[in-house]
């Protein structure tokens, strides 16, 4: 379940295994934010298992999970990457990349067997693996003059937020990080202070 504040998500990578008749999957789960990052992973299983007969996989990304997809690598349709998908979805995390690696042992495994076969690996990597807890945070820019500087960073430590990305000049920019459920409370005394413009850039 994921909350308004919180999600879940791998601590660190983990992996799984499931034998049938023959045929090997390997699964690799990871703790990933961009799809950047999902593509580099796969391509890397691909260098290590360049005798596998597959490279199925299922991501799901974003604090509410609405950004996802299944792959099924020339799979019948719906045998591989869906089943691990849902398993993702049955742990109740996000930002979550799964990969199973097929090594085929001879042996046609059937529809249901393959389905069995890709949400076993996929369940038993998530078993071993370790979820964390993480906090859902606003990311924001602030814009504001020099002179308004000294309000703006007595705010900023009030609230002990994370600043990154710092322009200090004659007008001055710098982002920061806040937890959600903090957030309007923030923007709301940073913008009490005259001059001073905050501006959403994303959530993470």
């Amino acid at each position: 379940m994921l909350f308004d504040d919180t999600y879940k998500t791998l601590a660190s990578p983990s992996e799984g295994l499931y034998r049938d008749r023959g045929s090997k999957f390997l699964a690799f789960g990871y703790s990933v934010s961009t799809t950047g990052e999902i593509s580099e992973i796969i391509q890397k299983l691909k260098k290590e298992h360049p005798g596998a007969n597959h490279h199925c996989y299922a991501w799901r990304l974003g604090v509410n999970g609405d950004s996802y997809r299944a792959n099924d690598d020339g799979e019948p349709s719906g045998t591989a990457g869906k089943p691990i998908y849902n398993q993702i979805l049955s742990a109740g995390i996000t930002n979550t990349l799964i990969v199973v690696v097929r090594y085929f042992g001879g042996t046609l495994l059937g529809v249901s067997g393959l389905i069995n076969a890709y949400r076993s690996a996929a369940a038993d990597c998530l078993a071993k693996a370790n979820i964390t807890e993480k906090q859902i945070t606003e990311i924001y820019r602030l814009e504001f003059p020099y002179d308004a500087m000294n309000a703006v960073m007595k705010t900023l430590k009030d609230y002990d937020l994370h600043q990154s990305k710092q322009k200090f000049e004659l007008e001055c920019e710098l982002e920061f990080a806040v937890r959600k459920s903090e957030a309007d409370e923030v923007i709301s005394a940073l913008n009490a202070i005259t001059s001073v413009k905050t501006i959403w850039l994303r959530t993470d």
